[in-house]
């Protein structure tokens, strides 16, 4: 398994529960694929550098996991579809593995 680094945001107004879903959903993703999650950084609301779907600030959450890099296609495909992230970027860190 390699390790990698899952950084996205979601609305700043988006409720608690709904945001709780959102996690539960991308570790679901995670596991499923043998992975494991390593640690989850929440940063919390930062300014973004330009407006994204209306939006001026992001509540940014920052994962990092080890999972087999044919997973990685699957995981970045739900946060692609899913209505409540906004941006997300996932990188392979070689130094971690």
């Amino acid at each position: 398994m390699k390790a990698y680094e899952l950084l996205f945001f979601v609305a700043p107004t988006l409720e608690e529960e709904t945001r709780a879903n959102v996690m539960g959903r991308i570790e679901g993703v995670i596991t499923e694929g043998e992975g494991t999650i390593d640690n989850v950084d929440e940063w919390g609301k930062r300014k973004l550098a330009y407006e994204i779907n209306n939006l001026t600030e992001g509540d940014y959450i920052l994962i990092d996991f080890h999972a087999d890099p044919d997973h990685i296609a699957e995981l970045d495909r739900v946060l692609r579809i899913s209505d409540y992230v906004q941006r997300h970027m996932i990188v392979c860190r070689a130094d971690r593995d």
